[in-house]
């Protein structure tokens, strides 16, 4: 099975990302609304048809339609395709007369050939539109559905998905059974989690969220479930100097590190300062050799003091800290005193034994935990998709949470979330979870909220990480790309 690079969805619409179930409502409000369900299902099939006009030349084409509204989509797809001069068939999971609703209306109006749903359909095809299942589908694929969507993939031959690839669970991403990538997966209204979470995005190609006569007064009204993290959201937010600033009022942000890893806390206070604190300043042994020339260094022994000075806001524990109960204690130590903190790393699994005493002391504080899916695990019990286990961290420790990994999910206590997927695969390297982490921090010193910095900084991070040489990456680089990103942010960002 070939796996697509993945990229953001591409809309004009807006961020918000709708569950399969929140999707059945925004259909049924639309047409409650006066807008007939054949409409919403023509206007899809209309989408799916301009994505493959836009990609492909005409070829012979095989549309897969399944038996609910998805297939329909294909049926509709498939007419319309025949209309533009394609040589067209569709390949359909059951009877035509079982068809009910907008999916039976349009099948009548399909004159062209139907064969049953087999792998011996693809015979002679150049192009597969997948319709047999959509994001709402419920319980694994089996039989000849399988064992299509399982020729479909081995044979090469490109594929336009509607809604999502059949297969892929739309509010996980996870694959139930089987299914095939595609070269390219038109949905609608807005994007499905699965559009945005392993592996189902993987199977994705290229997604284009199209509209197709559903407002967004009746997304705001049947609410959402995370949102796509993107900058339109929060630029106006991002922390910027003041004409009449000074260096404090930018904040003073703290990195604790130690003795063994010293680069990663090196890295972290770099990346602190280039995202917008006015001050940082290492507290580790030994950090004065190789510390940037911009940050200040001081003995872990002045660790009571950096926590009593005022001008000091945020402190970033974690990256080379140590494992261990020293490490615990200044945990405990810096939330206790009531500034932000942005932990991460071994401040993390310092408290593997005792998950309780970190979220204890978290609660209601200021917070951002930084955990990638090892750490997670030691801490927190949740599993399933990376949303549903950010949303049950934020949840259970009363901080914000920052889930890394190749999509960013970013929770709040209050439910908020949001899904990135702007990091390209060149950030598995070492050290560049510390360079998120100090950015995190940097934008915390400058005032953002926690929150806030939490999902500026995964946007950033990915950013910066794009605008590198790719292969070849390392930790090292990011830093010194945040002001280019920056830069862009605030030419189109207005002052607060």
């Amino acid at each position: 099975m070939t796996l697509r690079p993945p990229r953001p969805p591409q809309s004009a619409l807006g961020p918000e990302i709708l569950s399969a179930a929140r999707m059945r409502r925004a259909d049924a409000a639309a047409i409650a609304a006066g807008t007939p369900g054949i409409a919403l299902m023509e206007n899809a099939a209309a989408a799916v048809v301009r994505a493959v006009r836009a990609r492909w030349t005409p070829r012979p084409a095989l549309a897969l339609c399944g038996p609910g509204n998805n297939g329909g989509d294909g049926f509709a797809a498939a007419a319309e395709l025949a209309r533009a001069g394609w040589p067209v068939a569709v390949a359909l999971l059951g009877a035509r007369e079982r068809l009910r609703g907008d999916a039976a209306t349009v099948a009548r109006r399909w004159s062209g050939p139907v064969e049953p749903l087999a792998p011996a359909a693809l015979a002679g095809r150049a192009l597969v539109i997948d319709a047999l299942f959509g994001a709402g589908l419920s319980r694994p694929v089996s039989g000849i559905a399988a064992e299509t969507l399982a020729a479909v993939a081995a044979s090469g031959v490109p594929v336009a998905a509607v809604d999502t690839p059949s297969g892929v669970d739309g509010d996980t991403g996870a694959v139930l059974g089987a299914a095939a990538p595609a070269a390219v997966t038109v949905t609608f209204c807005r994007p499905k989690p699965a559009h945005l979470l392993a592996p189902g995005r993987l199977l994705c190609g290229a997604v284009e969220v199209a509209d197709i006569g559903i407002g967004p007064a009746i997304v705001a009204e049947i609410g959402h479930d995370a949102l796509v993290n993107r900058p339109d959201e929060w630029r106006a937010r991002l922390p910027r100097p003041a004409p009449d600033g000074h260096k404090y009022r930018r904040g003073h942000a703290v990195v604790l590190g130690g003795a063994r890893f010293a680069g990663a806390a090196r890295l972290a206070a770099r990346a602190a300062l280039r995202a917008g604190a006015g001050l940082v300043t290492i507290a580790a042994p030994s950090a004065a050799g190789a510390a940037p020339d911009a940050v200040m260094t001081r003995p872990p022994e002045d660790w009571r003091e950096l926590l009593a000075d005022p001008r000091v806001n945020v402190l970033l524990i974690g990256p080379g800290a140590g494992v261990g109960a020293e490490t615990r204690a200044r945990v405990l130590e810096a939330l206790a005193a009531g500034k932000a903190a942005v932990l991460d790393a071994d401040a993390l699994t310092s408290f593997a034994a005792d998950p309780a005493a970190l979220f204890a002391a978290a609660r209601g504080r200021p917070c951002v935990l930084t955990p990638h899916d090892g750490e997670y695990a030691r801490l927190f019990a949740a599993r399933g998709d990376r949303l549903a286990r950010a949303r049950a961290a934020a949840a259970e420790s009363g901080a914000t949470v920052l889930l890394k990994g190749p999509e960013c999910v970013v929770a709040a206590p209050d439910g908020r979330a949001v899904i990135g997927v702007d990091g390209p695969p060149e950030l598995a390297t070492a050290g560049t979870g510390d360079v998120l982490a100090g950015i995190v921090a940097g934008l915390a010193a400058a005032g953002a909220a926690p929150f806030d910095a939490a999902r500026m900084a995964a946007w950033l991070h990915g950013t910066a990480a794009r605008a590198g040489p790719g292969p070849g990456l390392v930790a090292d680089d990011l830093p010194n790309r945040l002001p280019a990103v920056l830069a862009r942010l605030t030419r189109r960002a207005p002052r607060r």
